[in-house]
């Protein structure tokens, strides 16, 4: 399978104040992807992946990290959903490492834990340059309406290899599969906002003793 990367836009160095911004489209035999965030928006989202699920928690995103994203998604869904929710991680997490750019300047860190109802889930996260996923969800359902709750775990880990970040989730309390992903999302959302928001301490250094990410 051929897969063919493109990037529109490149990171634009927060010293000059101008939002951090990345357009990338990912073209394979199974899905058309393209993702654009601003890392420095409002929290404006447009999706349409063609699962409305996954659109539903790319809004989650956006609005609790305060991240714009539009994302745009064709795929082989008379399959299943799995390929385009794989790809849409992917894709996002390529833009997401090309927004952040050298990484220069951030706080790197975040830590959250978000209640919904009777779910409580926690996301710890370094954009450490290291891919690392420990995935501690329980959800009690295969199912959210048609959305396979397998996918979750598939589109962090995803995210998570082509971000170049460490991520740990672990679920403290929940039985609603609903709530217990909206919640991890909603953690997941707020972490990143803590982690690249910029450390006026430390700005345009990178945040790591060896000098490098």
């Amino acid at each position: 399978m051929q897969t063919t990367n493109r990037q529109v836009h490149s990171n634009y160095d927060q010293s000059t104040k101008t939002p951090r911004i990345a357009t990338v489209k990912r073209t394979t035999g199974e899905t058309d992807v393209q993702v654009t965030i601003n890392l420095d928006g409002r929290g404006t989202c447009t999706a349409a992946t063609g699962i409305p699920f996954l659109d539903h928690m790319l809004h989650q995103i956006a609005s609790h990290g305060l991240i714009d994203i539009d994302v745009q998604a064709t795929g082989d869904w008379e399959i299943d959903d799995h390929h385009a929710n794989e790809d849409v991680g992917i894709t996002l997490g390529q833009a997401l490492n090309q927004a952040l750019g050298d990484r220069k300047g951030i706080v790197r860190f975040g830590n959250f834990l978000a209640p919904l109802d009777e779910a409580l889930v926690q996301v710890v996260l370094d954009f450490s340059g290291r891919p690392h996923l420990s995935y501690g969800l329980q959800i009690p359902t295969q199912r959210v309406g048609t959305y396979d709750t397998q996918l979750v775990r598939e589109f962090f880990v995803a995210l998570v290899n082509h971000s170049q970040m460490t991520l740990h989730i672990r679920q403290l309390d929940g039985i609603n599969s609903h709530h217990i992903i909206e919640a991890t999302f909603k953690a997941f959302a707020r972490a990143t906002r803590l982690a690249v928001e910029i450390d006026s301490r430390r700005a345009g250094v990178i945040p790591s003793s060896k000098g490098v990410l």
